[in-house]
């Protein structure tokens, strides 16, 4: 089987990855891939030929080994690390449509068009939850459909055409399951890594948020500062302006009413001693 095209996807998608993000892709390319091409694929590759049983009934051992092993380990992980890397193709196809946008308007739309923000943050994010939930699920197939992570020596099968109870035997079954430990091991470890990576972004997303929001309340609160210098200083210019106006005009109404006092005075006292 090749896997020059799962090993193209992973390379284009350690462009538009974070750091964590490309540490996945390494744990991906290096521990599964290679792993599964180099070493796992030659364990598992001829056990249907080395599974025994001590019976010549012909179709038991094909009923047998179909009853504990319904798919191949080795196949429903080659289908696990197909599941898993597909989502990243998202990322790739939303910074290929933000390049043909910007090339179909003939202008500069984007800072760069594989910068995470905006709705390519949104596909990102997507593509992370799908690998998580992708990986839980695999994880828990290979759990129900072999009971367990562990690979037994000797299976007992008495499913027809089998026409007793029979012993049957597993190849290399030691080496089988430290794979599939090792196996479980780097599936738990990529969810670790894609939670790691949605918290992050999560959290820097949101601390960007946050600066925009602070940033415009303090623009929103030196503009009210500037307004409020600009009517405070008109009030200080017309208050100025009128005490000098005042400065300026000739003897109040006030001032004329005190030298006609004693005329009133002496009024008011000739009225008294009339009425006396």
């Amino acid at each position: 089987m090749s896997w020059a095209f799962l090993r193209d996807l992973l390379s284009g998608v350690n462009k538009y990855s974070t750091g964590i993000g490309r540490i996945w892709v390494a744990v991906v390319f290096v521990f599964r891939l290679l792993v599964y091409v180099a070493a796992a694929e030659n364990i598992w590759k001829y056990e249907h030929d080395e599974f025994e049983c001590n019976i010549e009934q012909p179709g038991c051992e094909n009923v047998c080994f179909d009853h504990f092993f319904p798919v191949s380990h080795i196949r429903l992980w080659a289908l696990q690390l197909i599941m898993v890397s597909t989502p990243s193709l998202l990322v790739v196809f939303h910074v290929a449509y933000r390049e043909n946008r910007e090339k179909h308007h003939n202008q500069k739309l984007y800072k760069s068009p594989g910068e995470i923000d905006g709705g390519l943050l949104c596909t990102y994010l997507i593509s992370l939850i799908l690998k998580t939930g992708f990986e839980i699920v695999f994880l828990v197939l290979f759990y129900k459909l072999y009971n367990g992570f562990k690979v037994p020596h000797l299976v007992k099968c008495d499913i027809r055409p089998c026409p007793n109870t029979v012993d049957c035997y597993i190849s290399k079954p030691t080496e089988k399951m430290i794979f599939l430990y090792f196996l479980v091991a780097t599936s738990c470890l990529c969810i670790v890594l894609n939670l790691s990576e949605f918290s992050y972004l999560i959290f820097k997303y949101s601390i960007k948020c946050y600066l925009k929001r602070y940033s415009k309340k303090c623009q929103g609160s030196k503009s009210e500062c500037h307004k409020l210098e600009i009517i405070v200083s008109k009030r200080q210019r017309s208050a100025e302006g009128a005490y000098a106006i005042n400065r300026a005009q000739p003897p109040s109404l006030s001032v004329r009413s005190q030298s006609h006092f004693p005329f009133r005075k002496c009024l008011v006292y000739s009225v008294f001693n009339g009425m006396a």
